[in-house]
């Protein structure tokens, strides 16, 4: 059963960022971060960041973020971007970048010592903030 986003529910940036984090981490992504860019860009409010140890995975976790997105709340990526080998896929929402990277891309482009001087969001925050939409809270109810 797909969770739902209420009617009168507003879908903030912030509340979708953290969903999305919420869903990589079901599909056991790595070191997902979330940066609040909205201070120190005019190109997006947030960028949703993680690892994986293989290509495979990569394209995995883009696909099952996409599908996720599309089915919960009728949204498509405006952009998606990926290099041959799924070593580094974008998909981009308008006010939510996600960023799913091989580890050593991650490590060679170092995008949050990049955007230093924006907000990270605390992981605990963005799981209270996503509890009702885990995979693993649908399955129990």
């Amino acid at each position: 059963m797909e969770k739902q986003l209420k009617e009168k529910e507003e879908l903030t940036s912030y509340k979708f960022a953290c969903i999305v984090a919420r869903y990589l981490d079901d599909y056991k992504a790595k070191d997902i971060s979330i940066l609040n860019i909205s201070n120190v860009s005019s190109m997006t409010d947030y960028f949703v960041i993680c690892s994986s140890d293989t290509s495979t995975q990569v394209k995995a976790l883009t696909e099952n973020v996409r599908t996720k997105v599309k089915k919960t709340f009728s949204r498509m990526a405006l952009r998606i971007e990926n290099d041959l080998r799924n070593r580094w896929n974008l998909l981009d929402y308008g006010d939510v970048v996600i960023h799913i990277l091989h580890k050593e891309e991650r490590e060679t482009y170092a995008i949050e010592k990049f955007w230093n001087n924006s907000f990270s969001v605390q992981k605990e925050d963005w799981m209270k903030e996503s509890e009702e939409y885990s995979i693993y809270k649908q399955n129990n109810v």
